[in-house]
């Protein structure tokens, strides 16, 4: 549901290179658990420490599917409609290892515009870091605007 205080962005209004939003995630094992559930995805490499390490792991790590909604999310808030966003993919690079701490991992996100398309649909590509480290690659989005 469109929030009829946020319209989906102009297409004329936007340009190549432009930040559309960008914003700090944190990412917490409350978080990693909570997820699991809605997911149905239990694998204890996401909640297990000593199994995680056991497999090579630094630590506990964010699904990686959990990494790619944060990735869309972003997206969808700069929408503002959620039906508005056509393709999403990425590719993953790194994990997001999680500590068991009170601060979590934090998850920088952010999308520019990278070309404008035909028929008012735009491609952005987003960034997704991690402790200075890219954690998602060839993350890109096509959204229809207005």
């Amino acid at each position: 549901m469109t929030d009829p205080a946020h319209s989906v962005p102009a297409y004329s209004e936007v340009e190549v290179g432009t930040e559309v939003l960008s914003r700090d995630v944190t990412v917490t094992r409350f978080d990693l658990v909570r997820y699991a559930g809605a997911s149905g995805d239990f694998n204890v490499i996401h909640w297990n420490e000593r199994i995680a390490k056991s497999v090579g792991l630094p630590d506990v790590i964010a699904h990686g599917m959990y990494t790619m909604a944060q990735a869309g999310r972003i997206v969808t808030d700069w929408l503002g409609d959620p039906g508005a966003l056509r393709e999403l993919g990425v590719r993953f690079t790194r994990p997001v290892v999680v500590p068991d701490d009170d601060q979590g991992a934090t998850l920088t996100v952010s999308a520019k515009v990278a070309e404008k398309l035909d028929e008012g649909l735009v491609r952005l590509e987003i960034s997704a870091t991690c402790a200075d480290q890219s954690v998602l690659g060839r993350a890109s989005a096509i959204v229809a605007l207005a």
